[in-house]
């Protein structure tokens, strides 16, 4: 578990957040210290080139923050991290290559408790993209990871395989679709939600901020670990009840409409260029018109994205949910929403599953209280 500091500690007036930068290619250390040090709300603490190295420097000098290769020599990163986690818990930031294990790596630290993952570098950064890093660095050294007591268990097996697409039988008729958001810390956090979903209850359909072929390894370890059936949004397919469907980082956004009864999936251009795609404000956008059939989820996250969707679901007969800001790696995107009144119930992360399953009995009416409210 992940708790962070509250709103008035993260905008209070203190020194700049200690930055280690650990990896083991000397470009991308110095390429890291001269974006990093650019933001006057972060200052390098030190530089190391190995795991060994990293956990030398960190015995007698306290930072706030690391940024973490995961391919390394001797001690991978992600081995770090585990070790890391049980005896100092650190905020991490994960440096990750796009190759399939780089990946698979990635979704694995961020199962584990590493805040944020970026990928490496292939080319020039411009200063959005510098902004962004900078950001996102910051946002993990506001974060207090709590102490891992024991490693990650092994992820199980299924048993069965699972459900055949067009196999028939199972289309989602009765209209019910569930709805979620995330980026930052969404990968722990959807591990926790999705478990307590009715494994033959209404599909999800699920923006989760993060590279294409991180979601990729995220969806297939997710298939492995529940009941459901698992994978990326294809044009045009019928949901069926239990599935989960993640949007695909393939420069289109996912939206999701109604046809003959079911849902189905349809990919949308991104034009005008969004900050994000995909985007959460666009799957939520496309499903106001179906609001009443709608329950919708907005998980941890640095930024806004998904707010103005999830206000005009609101309004339009949805029921609505945010994660609270004491389970959030990062309260931005919950925030963002409760702000505008588009929270109807604001929840704990363990919560949440459960009041999504549990809304499939109630009307809209008596799920909603007067404004916002917290629990």
């Amino acid at each position: 578990m992940i708790s962070v500091p509250s709103a008035a500690d993260m905008m209070s007036d203190k020194p700049p957040r200690r930055v280690l930068i650990v990896d083991d290619s000397r470009v991308l250390r110095a390429w890291l210290c001269a974006v990093l040090s650019s933001d006057p709300r972060l200052v390098i603490a030190g530089e190391a080139a190995d795991a060994v190295a990293a956990r030398d420097f960190l015995r007698g000098n306290p930072v706030d923050v690391i940024t973490l290769d995961i391919e390394m020599p001797g001690m991978s990163g992600l081995e770090f991290l585990t070790r890391l986690m049980r005896a100092r818990p650190t905020p991490v930031v994960m440096m990750s290559g796009l190759t399939s294990a780089g990946s698979d790596a990635a979704v694995q630290a961020l199962s584990r408790g590493a805040v944020d993952c970026m990928v490496k570098p292939t080319g020039d950064y411009g200063d959005e993209l510098t902004s962004d890093i900078c950001d996102r660095v910051y946002h993990a050294a506001c974060t207090r990871p709590a102490r891992t007591k024991r490693p990650e268990a092994a992820v199980p097996v299924r048993t069965s395989a699972p459900a055949v697409f067009g196999a028939g039988g199972r289309i989602c008729r009765r209209g019910s679709v569930f709805l979620i958001g995330a980026s930052t810390g969404g990968v722990a956090a959807l591990e926790t939600v999705l478990p307590m979903l009715d494994p033959a209850g209404p599909p999800v359909v699920i923006v989760q901020h993060m590279p294409g072929n991180f979601l990729v390894s995220f969806s297939e370890r997710l298939n492995r670990q529940l009941p459901q059936n698992v994978y990326l949004a294809r044009e045009n397919h019928i949901l069926e009840r239990g599935d989960i469907v993640l949007a695909p980082g393939d420069g289109q956004h996912t939206g999701i409409y109604r046809k003959n009864g079911g849902w189905m999936c349809r990919f949308l251009p991104n034009d005008p260029p969004a900050l994000h795609c995909p985007s959460v404000d666009v799957l939520f956008m496309s499903a106001v018109s179906e609001a009443g059939n709608v329950t919708a989820s907005l998980l941890t996250g640095l930024g806004r994205d998904g707010a103005n969707g999830l206000l005009e679901l609101s309004r339009a007969g949805a029921r609505t949910i945010g994660q609270n800001e004491g389970t959030c790696v990062v309260y931005g995107m919950p925030r963002a929403a409760y702000a505008i009144g588009a929270v109807q119930r604001e929840l704990p992360l363990d919560k949440i599953g459960p009041e999504m399953r549990d809304t499939r009995r109630r009307t809209a009416r008596s799920l909603r209280p007067s404004g916002n409210a917290r629990t």
